[in-house]
């Protein structure tokens, strides 16, 4: 009799047992080279238009990883060389670069009009959009992802140029920020950081 209650009790822990969800590896930690935004309170949309008029917002690329860069067209050295990294970054992953989309985001509105940005984006990469927005979508996007720019007079009446800062953003897959890369570093950094993110 208490071998059978015995038996009986054992039966029960294991049918207990049956009914508990398998334990779920925990995620894989990420190991970020650009500094780490995961769960920052700003950079988390935006309303502009892009280089073929059409209107855009973060959520028309969901499902891909996104590089975003404020510069603008007439900029002399900051803006070329980043966009030029960003094009070896795409010929480094590969396959996978299609699923990333770069963004350059114009601070110098009065000047780059949607013409000269479908010249000019493209040229360092066919898959990369310019966006663009009038100087209050310009003023409300460059707040909301606290990217600084300023209008500094040239020699010659009429002639600027644009101090801004010179950094990307990367959001994941689903629209969240992740990164902040500082201009300067080299496509190594990024293509590591983004195939994690791909991953």
């Amino acid at each position: 009799m208490i071998k059978k209650l015995f038996a009986l009790c054992a039966l029960g822990l294991l049918l207990a047992g049956c009914d508990k969800p398998a334990a779920t590896a925990p995620a894989k930690a990420l190991s970020f080279q650009n500094t780490d935004l995961t769960g920052l309170g700003y950079a988390r949309d935006f309303a502009l238009t892009d280089h073929n008029g059409k209107p855009r917002t973060l959520a028309d690329f969901k499902g891909k990883v996104v590089v975003m860069f404020f510069g603008y067209t007439q900029c002399p050295d900051v803006c070329p060389t980043t966009m030029a990294e960003m094009a070896a970054v795409m010929k480094e992953l590969g396959s996978k670069a299609d699923q990333v989309q770069v963004l350059f985001v114009t601070i110098d509105p009065a000047r780059d009009t949607q013409a000269l940005l479908a010249q000019y984006v493209p040229a360092f990469d066919a898959r990369f959009l310019g966006l663009y927005g009038d100087a209050e979508a310009t003023a409300k996007v460059a707040k909301e992802f606290k990217v600084y720019y300023g209008k500094v007079d040239g020699k010659n009446p009429g002639s600027y140029s644009m101090d801004h800062t010179a950094a990307s953003y990367v959001f994941d897959r689903n629209g969240k920020v992740r990164l902040f890369v500082r201009h300067g570093k080299g496509p190594a950094p990024v293509v590591h950081d983004i195939k994690q993110l791909l991953d």
